[in-house]
């Protein structure tokens, strides 16, 4: 699976995220592994990877990277086939 998240705000405060077409919201200051749980995704899974404003954020901080309210999150899994 591959996931393409981007946000903006909806006028409320609150983030939205776009996973394939459909909404989700995330509020500032929830962090990558409440996103990864809103997207389904276990924070022990292997093979994700998490890019915020372009930049790689480490496994270790996910559970402590907070998301500011303009931030564009972008999700990656591997996957296997040919």
């Amino acid at each position: 699976m591959r996931a393409r998240a981007l946000h903006g705000r909806d006028g409320g405060g609150r983030i939205v995220i776009v996973l394939n077409g459909q909404d989700s919201e995330l509020h500032a200051g929830e962090t990558v592994a409440a996103a990864l749980a809103r997207l389904g995704l276990d924070v022990d899974a292997r093979g994700v990877a998490v890019a915020v404003d372009g930049e790689v954020v480490p496994r270790a901080q996910w559970g402590s990277f907070a998301l500011a309210q303009d931030a564009r999150i972008e999700v990656l899994t591997a996957m296997q086939g040919g």
